[in-house]
């Protein structure tokens, strides 16, 4: 009843950068929360950054002030621009969304992954 189209990432070399974008689709009533997280080779998904409806953001302390997250609400749209990328942010990145549709059910959304490499 929701997809979420991911585009961005990529190759970049130690200090660039790149952006992620995410646009939701279907039937939606309101997305409360839209956010990325990241998996890393061999760890566990973590959460990079998240921002409400209000605007309110969350980022992991590894990411604050390198990864400012932005929402556009009327388009249901999320931009991750990734700035001074180390080689330890590569990881395939996922965008996630928690939305109410249209019959009133809550779900939680998850697109199928981008792949970020910082390498030189």
């Amino acid at each position: 009843q929701v997809q979420l189209v991911e585009s961005g990432g990529g190759l970049v070399q130690p200090g660039g950068s790149l952006r992620l974008s995410c646009a939701a689709s279907g039937s939606i009533y309101t997305i409360n929360a839209m956010g990325w997280y990241r998996q890393a080779p061999g760890k566990q998904r973590e959460l990079v950054a998240t921002i409400t409806s209000g605007g309110n953001t969350n980022y992991a302390d590894s990411v604050k002030g390198r990864f400012p997250i932005s929402r556009d609400n009327a388009k249901n749209t999320v931009t991750l621009q990734m700035n001074s990328l180390k080689p330890e942010d590569t990881a395939v990145y996922y965008c996630n969304a928690k939305a109410v549709v249209l019959s009133g059910r809550y779900l939680e959304v998850w697109g199928q992954g981008t792949l970020v490499t910082v390498s030189s």
